[in-house]
C-alpha cells in the first residue's frame, strides 16, 4: 500500500527518532511477516535477515552474497566488510541513516527491509563505503576490484576515493557515474543517469562537490571542480558547468539559475519541479 501524505509525514518523524536497534527490530518483524505470507521466500529472508544477530552482520552477509564471484567468494567479502565495520563503526551508522533516508524519501519504499534486500542504489552505496575504507587504508587494488564488481552488478560506477556523507539517497541508480575527487555531503539525493564528472584530462581536484540537502535530478551532468550549494536543486537533464549557489535551482544546457528552491532541503521533499522568479534563463 502506498504511503499517504499523512503517513509519510508521520514516517518522517519516526525515521528521525529510530535508533539502530529499533531499525533492526523493525526489519526483523518485516522479514518474519513476509516469510509467513510468502513461504517461497522464507529461506531467503532467514538467510539475509532473520538468522543474523545484528544489522552490521546482516549487511556484511547481504553485500557478500551480491559481490561474490569465482575470484572472490562470499566468505572473503564478509571478512572484508567485517574488518571495515570493526575498524570504522561510522560506516554502519552511515548505512543506517542511508536506509532511513530511502524509506523517508522514496514513495515506492514501504518497509525498511526493501532497500536492504532489493534497491541497488542503496546496496551500491554501501559497497562503495567499504571500497572507500579500503582505499583510505592503502588497499587500492582490492578497492578498484570492488568498484569494477559494483559496476557489473549495479550499473553504477563510483570511484572508491569518493567521500560520502550520511543520509544519501541514490534512487534507481542505473547509469550513475561519480569521479575520483567528487564529494557528496549529508542528506543529498541523486537520481538515475547522473554524472558527477570532470571536464577533460585535468589531474588533481577535478570533480564536483555536492553540499548538504541538494537534489540532483534525472540525467543531470555536473562537471568540473565546482560546488552545488547547500539545499540547491539541479533540474532533470541539466548540464552544470558553474558553481550553483545555495538554495538555487538551475536548469538547462548549459544550466542557468531559474529560481530559488521552494524548500530548504529539496533532497528530502524530492520535488522535481522548479519555480521561476526574478532569475532569467
Amino acid at each position: 500500500m502506498a504511503k499517504s501524505s499523512a503517513s509519510a509525514a508521520s514516517a518522517n518523524t519516526n525515521v528521525v527518532a529510530l535508533s539502530k536497534d529499533q531499525t533492526w527490530a523493525k526489519m526483523r518483524v518485516e522479514a518474519a511477516s513476509a516469510a509467513a505470507a510468502e513461504p517461497v521466500l522464507a529461506s531467503f529472508l532467514h538467510a539475509t535477515i532473520l538468522n543474523h544477530s545484528s544489522f552490521e552482520v546482516a549487511l556484511s552477509y547481504r553485500l557478500a552474497q551480491k559481490l561474490s564471484d569465482p575470484e572472490m567468494n562470499a566468505m572473503l567479502w564478509r571478512e572484508v566488510c567485517a574488518e571495515a565495520y570493526e575498524g570504522e563503526p561510522n560506516i554502519v551508522e552511515s548505512a543506517l541513516v542511508d536506509l532511513r533516508a530511502v524509506f523517508d524519501r522514496d514513495p515506492a519504499c514501504h518497509e525498511y527491509m526493501q532497500p536492504f534486500l532489493y534497491f541497488k542504489g542503496y546496496l551500491s552505496l554501501q559497497a562503495q563505503r567499504v571500497a572507500n575504507w579500503l582505499w583510505r587504508h592503502d588497499r587500492q587494488a582490492l578497492a578498484l576490484y570492488l568498484q569494477s564488481r559494483m559496476s557489473e552488478l549495479f550499473a553504477v560506477d563510483i570511484h572508491p576515493a569518493v567521500k560520502f556523507g550520511k543520509g544519501v539517497f541514490i534512487d534507481h541508480a542505473t547509469g550513475i557515474v561519480i569521479g575520483e575527487t567528487a564529494q557528496v555531503d549529508d542528506d543529498v539525493s541523486i537520481l538515475q543517469n547522473v554524472t558527477l564528472g570532470g571536464t577533460g584530462k585535468d589531474e588533481g581536484d577535478r570533480h564536483p562537490k555536492i553540499r548538504r540537502g541538494a537534489l540532483i535530478s534525472v540525467g543531470a551532468k555536473v562537471l568540473g571542480n565546482i560546488e552545488v550549494g547547500e539545499g540547491a536543486k539541479v533540474a532533470a537533464g541539466s548540464v552544470v558547468l558553474k558553481t550553483v549557489e545555495p538554495h538555487c535551482t538551475v536548469a538547462g544546457v548549459p544550466a542557468k539559475p531559474v529560481g530559488q528552491c521552494a524548500d530548504s532541503r529539496p533532497s528530502e521533499t524530492m520535488d522535481q519541479n522548479f519555480y521561476y522568479d526574478t532569475y532569467s534563463i
